[in-house]
């Protein structure tokens, strides 16, 4: 059964051990610059969780923590953006975390980005609506690459 709660403070070490993951952090392409450093992954999460205008949950799987979803604001178009622990890909876990957490989420347009080749979690998005409405280029510190990343968005 997969649930969303809010972020208790012991979901942090879950959540750090999950970014250590490299094949992950690939896929995942925008992450950290160095994704074992817990000092910057601790402030990091402290923005996040201090921001009152991000909406951010932990994912769980029969009540163990698998991931993180949330929606934040680069302009006034919320994005979604989750990463999952590698082990649990496959199982359907994202797809129903972001069905749960787009039904709590409501303000429509929403978007979210994903690297060209992640193959995957485009298609999750599309599962929910989602269409691609364009895409830019940037560096991505896990490829040490620029990547073609993928916008798309809920109407």
């Amino acid at each position: 059964m997969i649930t969303l709660r809010p972020v208790e403070a012991t979901d942090l070490d879950e959540f750090f051990s999950h970014q250590l993951d490299p094949s992950a952090n690939h896929m995942a392409a925008f992450g950290a610059k160095n994704p074992s450093d817990r000092g910057v992954f601790d402030h990091h999460w402290q923005d996040i969780l201090n921001d009152s205008r991000i909406t951010v949950r932990t994912i769980l799987s029969d009540g163990e923590v698998v991931g993180s979803i949330l929606a934040y604001r680069d302009d006034e178009t919320p994005e979604i953006s989750y990463w999952i622990d590698r082990s649990r890909w496959g199982q359907g876990i994202t797809t129903a975390a972001v069905g749960q957490f787009l039904d709590e989420v409501t303000q429509r347009p929403i978007r979210a980005r994903a690297v060209a080749d992640n193959v995957n979690s485009i298609r999750i998005l599309e599962r929910w609506g989602f269409r691609q409405v364009g895409e830019t280029q940037g560096f991505a510190p896990a490829r040490g690459a620029v990547v073609r990343e993928l916008i798309l968005e809920l109407p």
